[in-house]
């Protein structure tokens, strides 16, 4: 009672009580900015606290689909902490003119933020419990590091943190409210082992490289960061593949091949409601195999709350094929492709910002693209990532993954399936014998009776296949 009638007696005499997060804020410097705007005065800069912050809320968000959540926020609050440093303000005052006699001229760059972050993490969580936040922090710019040095260059970790160490002891004061921001005592997920922990690393590092990446877009180019987003949710789509594929039944001559197509569609839609998984769809050419998993990622995704649907293809002529059956169903707009062999007319500037991340609601993309993003360490190739948590995506011809990568496209498979959500579709008329850890399901019932069914060509053997001249 006491507190209360204090708090009304100071809002009755005009004061206000100030939070710890503004006293924080205030530590941390109203005049330390995050982004400048070039022509325009210190006032419409971004101040550093803000970013972080909304960095922080939008990681997190990201994170909280495998778990992670905690690990994202700390993350954010500490990926740009160097920027409290004199020497970055100061660059950010002479990049725009209002400091000469400070700035030195270095070149855009040439100020290390990224490593006081680092650097404290280290100080806060102990040597080892502080590894994946000091690898995303260090590298949210450069790319994640190696930890010991592998070419004789300072990049690794255990440089970085030196050079931390030093630009920290210049800003310890300015970022106590920082610190204080930080969540303690957390520790990994369960299912993160030593195998596996490179992939939980750059997990995280994809929430925090494209939160950093969307919010800095948002207030240097809020044109542009408009363009983003603003597609319709699965179930929108569902409903339109839903009249597709009713007009597309209608037209349908009353064949064999028909009945098996349909067949396969009424099957991987009885799969839908199925729990997250492997699931293996083996049905021969010609059975309505593009189709049919479209439905079931559609189905799947929105009875099991999926985020996107992205299907993985060898070849980027049967990509093209496979984005314009999807283009057809769902709209330009909403289908995008992500591959090396795009042609440049394809795209529109809301295409291309929706590859960066994959932020559409569709994806078509090659094994490539697929499989070097889940094992790379540059933000930009790393973007994507969480997009993929929570995802249906499918492989289609999955026989057709590099035999001299299996092992690691597999342990990927493995990851997406067991630990971020994922469900996998191995779509293909030739079923390959991939030694995952999870046993794939299979969507159609009797798969060699679909092949007996569907047969087109007869071979007749010669007698004696030694011969020759029997084969002319």
């Amino acid at each position: 009672a006491a507190a209360w009638w204090a708090i009304r007696f100071y809002e009755k005499h005009g004061f206000r009580l100030v939070t710890q997060e503004e006293k924080d804020r205030q530590t941390l410097g109203d005049s330390c900015f995050a982004h400048s705007l070039p022509g325009s005065p210190t006032e419409k800069w971004q101040p550093l606290w803000d970013h972080l912050e909304r960095v922080a809320r939008a990681a997190e968000a990201c994170a909280s689909k495998f778990d992670s959540a905690d690990w994202a926020w700390n993350a954010a609050w500490l990926h740009d902490a160097g920027k409290a440093a004199d020497e970055f303000q100061t660059y950010l005052l002479g990049q725009n003119g209002l400091d000469d006699e400070a700035y030195d001229g270095a070149a855009p760059g040439r100020v290390n933020h990224s490593s006081a972050g680092a650097a404290l993490a280290h100080e806060l969580f102990g040597e080892f419990a502080s590894l994946p936040l000091a690898f995303i922090a260090a590298g949210h710019h450069a790319g994640l590091p190696d930890y010991w040095p592998a070419d004789g260059g300072r990049g690794a970790l255990q440089f970085r943190l030196e050079e931390g160490k030093i630009d920290l002891g210049r800003i310890r004061l300015k970022v106590q409210g920082l610190a204080a921001q930080l969540r303690r005592g957390i520790r990994p997920p369960g299912f993160v082992k030593r195998d596996n922990f490179h992939l939980w690393v750059r997990m995280i590092f994809s929430c925090l490289a494209d939160a950093d990446f969307l919010d800095t877009e948002r207030f240097i180019q809020p044109d542009q960061s408009t363009r983003r987003g603003g597609y319709p949710i699965l179930e929108e789509l569902k409903s339109a593949f839903d009249t597709h594929i009713g007009e597309v039944l209608a037209r349908a001559a009353s064949t064999p091949v028909n009945a098996a197509r349909q067949e396969v569609l009424a099957a991987c839609r009885a799969a839908a409601p199925l729990t997250s998984s492997l699931f293996s769809l083996t049905v021969p050419t010609g059975g309505g195999k593009t189709l049919s998993s479209v439905a079931f990622a559609l189905d799947h995704a929105v009875l099991n709350g999926k985020s996107h649907i992205i299907y993985v293809i060898p070849y980027t002529s049967i990509i093209e094929q496979t984005a314009e059956v999807l283009r057809r169903i769902f709209g330009d707009e909403h289908v995008i492709e992500h591959h090396s062999n795009l042609d440049p007319e394809k795209e529109t500037p809301r295409s291309q910002l929706a590859s960066e991340n994959w932020g559409a609601p569709v994806v078509v993309t090659t094994n490539v693209q697929f499989f070097e993003s889940l094992y790379a360490a540059r933000p930009g190739r790393c973007r994507k990532l969480h997009n993929i948590a929570h995802s249906v995506v499918v492989l289609d011809e999955a026989q057709l993954l590099p035999p001299q990568w299996l092992s690691p496209c597999v342990e990927a498979i493995d990851q997406l399936v067991a630990n971020y959500g994922a469900t996998l579709l191995l779509s293909t008329a030739t079923q390959p014998p991939l030694p995952t850890r999870t046993k794939a399901r299979e969507i159609v019932p009797n798969p060699q009776g679909l092949y007996d069914r569907l047969r087109r060509t007869a071979y007749t053997l010669p007698a004696d296949i030694t011969r020759p001249s029997d084969w002319d």
